[in-house]
């Protein structure tokens, strides 16, 4: 079980077996100590310690095997950026756009998260650039445990970028640090202006923030100042871009950065 959300099981013990994630009917008992289970204390302070202390040891694993995902990449020259939305603001549409430009010169890689199908994957198959899928069923979110069991899988020696599009869900995902450099947060002007300051653990964490689906801003009720200001709210020192993937408006800014990144 996520302990830091409620979300369902989690792979964060390098002993277990991770393929679980990747087939259906794979969510045994990882032998994690479950708070819902707990036959011991239930009620007040002794019960809520209890659920704290689980949090912070299944966070303190997690964050152990970022720590390597991040120096075995960082062995190998490759920059790792973690990219989380709610559904449907456009990740992989901008992956999409994103690796068409990058195609030829610079060597990317791309892990997606999503809780069922290799939809994504499929998308994004065929854009030069190895992709791996990784279904977390009833987890929101990915972990590092999830990630460094693919890296070999899907980073060689020349790569220099690697995409991490995580499962759409504005919180589970930006409490998980999966060994990236940075986490990119990403907001579609439908979703409104409010977000930010809504969820702010997410934007606050994030170096860069990405506004998407401009395109559609002409024609909806949205203050893209006010916008601006709840981000810098939250992240005075963001990076923003503001872009569509459909029109292309804003990519060569986003694809610019990218490239600096890289080299």
């Amino acid at each position: 079980m996520c302990k830091t959300c409620g979300c369902g099981k989690t792979t964060l013990d390098p002993q277990h077996d991770h393929d679980h994630h990747h087939r259906p009917g794979g969510h045994q008992d990882h032998g994690h100590p479950h708070p819902e289970h707990d036959h011991g204390e239930r009620t007040g302070g002794s019960r809520r310690a209890k659920v704290v202390d689980v949090q912070r040891r299944v966070l303190a694993r997690n964050d152990a095997i970022a720590a390597d995902n991040r120096a075995w990449l960082a062995e190998r020259g490759v920059v790792a950026l973690n990219l989380i939305s709610a559904p449907g603001a456009g990740k992989t549409r901008l992956l999409e756009r994103t690796l068409d430009r990058l195609r030829g010169a610079v060597r990317c890689a791309v892990i997606t998260g999503d809780q069922q199908t290799d939809n994504d994957a499929r998308r994004l198959r065929g854009k030069g650039a190895p992709v791996r899928q990784i279904e977390t069923h009833d987890a929101c979110h990915l972990d590092a445990g999830m990630v460094r069991d693919v890296l070999r899988d899907v980073v060689d020696d020349g790569t220099r970028l690697l995409l991490i599009e995580n499962v759409g869900n504005l919180v589970c995902p930006a409490a998980f640090d999966l060994g990236e450099n940075f986490k990119v947060a990403l907001l579609s002007c439908a979703e409104g202006e409010d977000k930010p300051v809504k969820y702010p653990t997410l934007f606050m964490d994030a170096r860069v923030v990405v506004l998407t689906k401009m395109d559609l801003a002409d024609h909806l009720d949205w203050d893209a100042g006010l916008c601006r200001a709840f981000l810098r709210r939250v992240q005075p020192d963001v990076r923003l871009f503001e872009l569509s993937a459909k029109t292309g408006a804003g990519l060569d800014a986003w694809v610019a950065y990218l490239k600096e990144l890289a080299s």
